[in-house]
């Protein structure tokens, strides 16, 4: 996978790039990350990527130029790929999007500052909007850097045990199970004796109820698009979970 992120701050993600799951997929070749400032290809004599918006108001907006002549020179002829603005306005970020572009063979993602974007961009030139949560940052370089993160850890062989990204939590569609380690008993707390009891069935199933449990508590909101089983509904009644929902219990 190629990922392109257009900045006027590029340095910005040096430590990012150089940490942790990103740094080891650069090194294994999973993924190759570039981070390109995008004002040297302003044609503006004093080199500007920005400008006064017409009709007034308040700020100053991304012009168009540089960033359609940007995104035209990191584009291979072979390969589609999806152009992402960072921006507000644009679709809340979630883990099945997350997964969605794990699969894409490039990524160019814009990162915007000072008031906003030329319409003609967002028309245009990008091809997703994306937002990962609903307040205001500097710029969309935070947002590039999650967005990356949760992309490159479900590249295969990017994590030690592929199956920890399926079992993560929202990639099963509920909040994960709490987890336990050595010793199974801390001042005084000790670990669930189901965890220790080796009955793999009952540890899976007390797993997917404590998930239940969490999500219920939590997160109710993604129950209401889980697909419950009779037993799922059973459980959560009994523990008195959910019950705003009946509907979907």
């Amino acid at each position: 996978m190629k990922i392109d992120i257009l900045t006027l701050f590029p340095e910005m993600f040096k430590g990012v790039t150089e940490s942790s799951i990103i740094k080891n997929a650069i090194e294994k070749k999973l993924v190759d990350v570039t981070a390109t400032d995008f004002r040297p290809f302003s044609t503006h004599r004093q080199g500007h990527v920005d400008d006064y918006p017409y009709g007034g108001g308040a700020g100053m907006l991304l012009m168009a130029q540089p960033l359609f002549d940007a995104v035209a020179h990191l584009k291979k002829d072979e390969v589609k790929p999806r152009v992402i603005l960072l921006d507000p306005a644009g679709v809340p970020y979630t883990q099945k999007l997350a997964e969605e572009l794990a699969q894409e063979e490039q990524l160019i993602m814009i990162c915007g500052h000072y008031e906003g974007y030329d319409e003609r961009i967002r028309e245009h030139l990008v091809t997703d909007e994306i937002s990962i949560g609903d307040y205001i940052l500097t710029g969309g370089e935070v947002g590039a850097m999650a967005i990356m993160d949760s992309v490159v850890r479900l590249l295969p062989g990017a994590l030690g045990n592929d199956e920890s990204a399926i079992t993560d939590s929202f990639s099963t569609g509920l909040l994960e199970h709490p987890h336990y380690t050595r010793p199974a008993e801390f001042r005084g707390l000790e670990v669930p004796s189901i965890l220790t009891s080796g009955h793999h069935a009952n540890i899976e199933r007390w797993r997917h109820e404590e998930s239940l449990r969490r999500t219920a508590v939590r997160r109710p909101d993604l129950l209401e698009v889980y697909p419950l089983t009779d037993e799922d509904r059973a459980f959560l009644k009994a523990e008195n979970l959910f019950e705003a929902k009946e509907t979907n219990i």
